[in-house]
């Protein structure tokens, strides 16, 4: 099981970042609030195909890579989807209303806060071109001294893949980074790559 840290205290959360050599931020859910875009994207991707895919159930499932997002429509509804098409249509959906993004302040408050001081990086399942513009939409992306998504690795979410290749690039050891992430496919992830991980709704609610 990862280590799960849950700061409860403001100043329990700044030690913890303070004592990090690096930290890594995934994006989606954790600095910025899409998974309402990304649910309307993928609902008129599914339309676009035919098929019916409500809000409640990508939420659940909102941490999930593009492929793997797919992987579990067509096994739970015995379907054969256009994947190309599917992800082209999702992604046209996804930029149209991509500027209207909000941040989540308060763990971007922690970020901006740590802007050269720490070697920082966003690692995230999404695909680079949504995920830059998410960035960017919100100004957050001159914060972070790089930003590795899921067409720089192997495999998604909750191998560790994405967090090691943000490590390497921060030239920092694994066993140093704190990550902020709100999926259980992150946290797992960020266990596998030897990491402490903060669950940010801890932080969001507080």
């Amino acid at each position: 099981m990862p280590e799960i840290a849950k700061p409860s205290e403001k100043e329990d959360l700044e030690t913890l970042v303070s004592g990090a050599g690096a930290l890594i931020f995934d994006c989606d859910g954790t600095l910025v609030d899409t998974p309402e875009l990304y649910a309307m994207a993928w609902q008129h991707a599914f339309r676009s195909a035919g098929y019916v895919m409500t809000r409640d159930w990508y939420l659940k499932r909102a941490g999930l890579s593009e492929q793997v997002l797919l992987d579990a429509f067509e096994t739970e509804h015995d379907v054969r989807l256009d994947r190309n098409r599917a992800v082209s249509d999702m992604r046209s959906s996804l930029h149209r209303n991509i500027g209207k993004v909000p941040e989540i302040t308060s763990v971007c408050d922690i970020a901006r806060r740590q802007r050269g001081q720490k070697p920082m990086a966003v690692a995230s399942g999404g695909p680079r071109s949504a995920v830059v513009a998410s960035l960017q939409a919100t100004r957050l992306l001159p914060v972070f001294d790089t930003v590795i998504t899921i067409e720089d690795v192997a495999l998604p979410k909750p191998a560790p893949d994405l967090f090691l290749e943000a490590a390497r690039k921060l030239g920092v050891e694994p066993s140093a980074c704190l990550v902020f992430e709100d999926s259980p496919q992150g946290i797992e992830a960020a266990g596998n790559a030897g990491m402490q991980v903060i669950d940010v709704h801890g932080i969001i609610a507080a």
